[in-house]
């Protein structure tokens, strides 16, 4: 088994990094304009959307001191600590590596994005009616809108997104800053709903080989002060609850059912494409072998959608208008004969290129009961980001769209063989130290 996940994980790694390199090199080679940005003047780096820029900044020295911290400690720890410690250690150590990255831009790395205009902060500080703003809510996503139309990400989402930052700025957090490090605090949580999720469904060795990976991903250079770090946060604690759930069983689990619901529920609301991670709930009940769980929290997350209807908002509603007006803006000059390809480079960028390794052991792996689930909850995130690359609904930006399905995938490293395991999360590290400090990444 041994050699034959070496060979496997050698393939997908080596297919990995010529996917990146190919879309990399594709568009200059070829006078291909794919249009990663709508500004071109500072220039460009498909697959990603930023562009090349050499920085060093305040975060540089601890980001490299944990790198090299954690090739020589994170392994050990991860199979020593006892549970609790081991989640206490990863969330500081997630934390430190989200604010060590975002602060190689200086303290702009944590309030720059939120504070663009395109984003939710300053439409959310300027909402004072919120059932207003459900019922306008439709009518101004299409770019003709008469009463003028929302800012880009606020009309390519559902209103549960912008709630969320009408929330902190109600409560006093709705400065750049402050909002930015809300998000990050919440952002560092991601690793210990997938590996406690793992843990529920009777799989702790496999949680505890993929922490290092969770918690040290290069998707930590998008995943800090990115909104899409929430949305990714509340599909990883959905799924942790439901597989709390199936753990506890039907007398105990109703309430996990409920909340479970709630959160994926609200997850709908936040993203038109999120509807997808159906299929890693259905993988996760499959798993914890809870299928009363199902219609319990599939009632709660139909309370969420349907209470936003009767606010103002039906997403059924909404979802036509919204791909009328993707397809009026930058996403039709965007060739899709790219793009289908270019966004699995971006996603390998993002989650680093030994996820490529992770998917070849995984599928070596795919006949032995001991490493269920982790093939299953592999396999289930793989089906996610195939479908969502067919829809052809995000050509482009993936490497942070696609921060909800990304951990999942990294779970494949937890099956990488024992040789693999510190040089594999040196690439990794190195990936996203190089990709901070040559790159403006745009978020």
């Amino acid at each position: 088994m041994n050699s034959s996940a070496h060979r496997a994980a050698m393939v997908g790694l080596v297919v990995t990094v010529l996917l990146i390199v190919t879309a990399v090199v594709v568009p200059p080679l070829f006078d291909w304009q794919v249009w990663p940005r709508v500004h071109l003047d500072d220039g460009t780096f498909p697959p990603l959307h930023g562009y090349p820029q050499v920085k060093v900044g305040i975060g540089t020295a601890p980001a490299v001191l944990l790198a090299v911290a954690s090739l020589r400690w994170a392994d050990p720890m991860a199979r020593r600590l006892p549970w609790r410690r081991l989640l206490l250690v990863a969330y500081a150590a997630g934390l430190v590596w989200l604010l060590a990255l975002a602060l190689v831009d200086g303290p702009e790395g944590i309030s720059r994005v939120l504070g663009n205009p395109t984003e939710y902060l300053e439409t959310a500080r300027a909402v004072d009616d919120v059932p207003g703003l459900l019922r306008a809510y439709v009518s101004r996503i299409p770019y003709d809108a008469p009463e003028g139309n929302w800012p880009v990400h606020i009309a390519g989402h559902p209103p549960g997104m912008v709630l969320f930052f009408v929330l902190l700025v109600k409560v006093g957090l709705g400065g750049d800053l402050a909002a930015g490090l809300v998000v990050t605090v919440i952002a560092a949580t991601l690793p210990l709903a997938v590996m406690t999720t793992v843990r529920a469904l009777g799989a702790e060795d496999a949680a505890r080989a993929a922490a290092p990976y969770l918690v040290l991903s290069p998707s930590a250079v998008f995943l800090a002060v990115s909104a899409d770090a929430v949305m990714a946060v509340a599909v990883a604690w959905g799924m942790c609850c439901l597989a709390l759930a199936c753990r506890a069983g039907a007398g105990r689990g109703w309430p996990w059912a409920v909340l479970a619901g709630l959160l994926l529920g609200y997850v709908v609301m936040m993203s038109y494409g999120l509807p997808l991670t159906g299929v890693l709930a259905l993988a996760v009940l499959w798993l914890g072998r809870g299928w009363w769980v199902l219609p319990v929290a599939a009632a709660s997350a139909l309370a969420v959608v349907l209470t936003f209807a009767a606010g103002g908002f039906a997403w059924w509603e909404a979802y036509p208008v919204l791909v009328d007006r993707y397809w009026d803006g930058l996403a039709h000059q965007r060739p899709g004969a790219y793009w289908t390809w270019g966004n699995l480079a971006a996603l390998a960028i993002s989650a680093g290129p030994l996820v490529g390794a992770g998917l070849g052991a995984t599928w070596a792996a795919r006949r032995e009961q001991a490493d269920r689930v982790v093939v299953v909850l592999v396999a289930a995130a793989v089906i996610m980001v195939g479908l969502a690359d067919a829809s052809q609904m995000s050509r482009a930006e993936v490497e942070r769209i696609w921060l909800p399905f990304m951990p999942w995938l990294t779970l494949g490293c937890a099956l990488l063989p024992e040789r693999w395991r510190r040089p594999g999360l040196a690439l990794q590290l190195l990936t996203a130290l190089l990709v901070q400090h040559l790159l403006y990444t745009s978020w």
